[in-house]
């Protein structure tokens, strides 16, 4: 069994570590602002932090019971594989490369060229022009490629350069990694410590709405799942830890006490940025900022602030683009090793050594969609569509515990049944009211596409695909 080749090495900071270090990325530089836009007050985004905060947590110890009992390359695949059969398993993987991966590899993309043109004058083209070539999806909306061209090109080309350095060389990418990380760091420290110590904002912006914020009942309701899905795209990597779950020291007790201390660090950190915005401009500046974080940083240190947090956020983002490429890569190899994906995209490099196809079809890929939306569009596509999985799974913890109630379990989700309970219920309510809201902005104009169901259709492709590569596998079917 794959479990007994693992050695448990990963201690309690180790495993902490891992869950700081997989969630904290570019979304907390750009969402801020569009949370503003759909709640209108400060203290409620808080609140969207905290609980989006602990529903990731309350997610990822379930995730972790089944990390610990299929210690297995593949993570959700193979749950989703053991609980749903082999289609459901199948769609995850074919999202994740259709949707979930490259969508999150073009909205870090998007974030990086954005903040580029803080201070790199960036070519747009008119209104009239950009409406002249428009895309219609029937039931989904309309994608205008030259819309926000100059940002859009740039990201295309930071893209295509990171796939040309991850097809090149794993080593490269691996580096232009760690070196981001480190960028990232000095930015949120900077920022924060920055803004604080500065003592040119006003505490009264922490506790006053926008003037606009009219908020009741349902629509306060939507507007706070739709500020979640922000919140979501923040907390994203949660999951990761599963990962290595079967390799976690005494995973009892080790796996719940990390993910606690990782997820609330986290939830620290973004309360935490998100205030120093707060504290130096008001609710509604922040809601029309496209690019709060330096916005936010020139108001007290001037534009040389802003310009050096942008610079920071532009490299950090360029080293969780280059991982994701790296990473999400596999998937397509793995897939095409399995014989369920086009045999050409799994071949390794004879030169570099590398999965290099697969990284230049997941670069191609992401710069399409980087061509059909903006930052917002891309990251509420691929996080909608990773919570449909994530409710998935956490419902197979439920299965497998009927289905084989007697298996080892090195961690029992803590809080069954109603932990797990509490996720899905929340899921599902997230799910249903970002349907509605999508389809709604889009009926309402306020919105091109409905991405949420974009989300949907491209994963849907992935039932005549299975069923093709199923029976490409196994050509007795043919005669059945």
């Amino acid at each position: 069994m794959a479990s007994k080749g693992l050695q448990k090495t990963i201690g309690l900071w180790s495993a902490t570590s891992i869950v700081i270090g997989s969630v904290i990325g570019s979304s907390i530089f750009m969402k801020p602002a569009t949370m503003a836009a759909q709640l209108g007050s400060p203290y409620l985004i808080i609140l969207v932090w905290v609980v989006a905060g602990l529903i990731s947590m309350f997610g990822a110890m379930a995730f972790a019971e089944l990390g610990t009992m299929f210690p297995e390359t593949g993570g959700q695949y193979v749950y989703l594989r053991y609980a749903f059969g082999d289609l459901v398993g199948y769609l995850y993987g074919w999202s994740s490369m259709a949707v979930i991966n490259t969508a999150a590899i073009a909205s870090i993309a998007f974030v990086s060229a954005s903040y580029a043109g803080y201070f790199i004058p960036l070519p747009q083209f008119s209104t009239a022009m950009e409406h002249s070539i428009v895309l219609h999806i029937p039931m989904i909306g309309d994608i205008m490629p030259l819309q926000n061209f100059g940002v859009k090109a740039l990201a295309i080309m930071v893209i295509m350069g990171l796939s040309i350095v991850n097809y090149i060389s794993v080593k490269s990418g691996n580096r232009v990694q760690l070196i981001a990380t480190l960028f990232k760091v000095v930015a949120i420290v900077l920022l924060i410590a920055g803004i604080f110590v500065s003592g040119k904002g006003h505490v009264a912006n922490f506790i006053t709405n926008s003037k606009d914020f009219h908020l009741s009942n349902w629509t306060l309701l939507a507007g706070f799942m739709a500020a979640t899905t922000g919140a979501f795209a923040a907390y994203d990597g949660w999951n990761n830890l599963n990962m290595v779950a079967g390799e976690i020291k005494d995973p009892s007790k080790n796996i719940t006490r990390s993910l606690i201390m990782g997820l609330w660090a986290c939830i620290a950190v973004y309360v935490l940025i998100t205030l120093s915005y707060m504290y130096v401009l008001p609710i509604d500046t922040i809601a029309r900022s496209p690019l709060v974080a330096s916005e936010a940083t020139a108001a007290v240190m001037g534009n040389i602030g802003g310009t050096v947090i942008a610079v920071l956020i532009i490299i950090s983002c360029l080293g969780a683009t280059s991982v994701n490429l790296l990473a999400n890569a596999r998937v397509i190899f793995a897939m095409s090793e399995s014989k369920m994906f086009f045999d050409s995209w799994g071949k390794v490099h004879p030169k570099f050594n590398t999965p290099g196809n697969a990284v230049l079809l997941l670069g191609i890929w992401s710069s399409v969609l980087v061509i059909s939306g903006s930052f917002d569009i891309l990251a509420d596509m691929f996080i909608f569509m990773s919570w449909v999985f994530y409710g998935l799974v956490v419902i197979g913890v439920f299965i497998m515990r009927k289905k084989l109630p007697d298996a080892e379990r090195p961690y029992k989700a803590w809080g069954y049944p109603l932990i797990p309970l509490i996720f899905v219920l929340f899921t599902a309510v997230y799910i249903g009211t970002t349907l509605y809201n999508d389809i709604t902005n889009y009926l309402n104009g306020s919105s091109p596409i409905i991405n949420s169901v974009f989300g949907l259709l491209l994963t849907v492709i992935g039932i005549p695909l299975y069923y093709y590569f199923k029976r490409k596998k196994d050509p007795s079917r043919e005669n059945k």
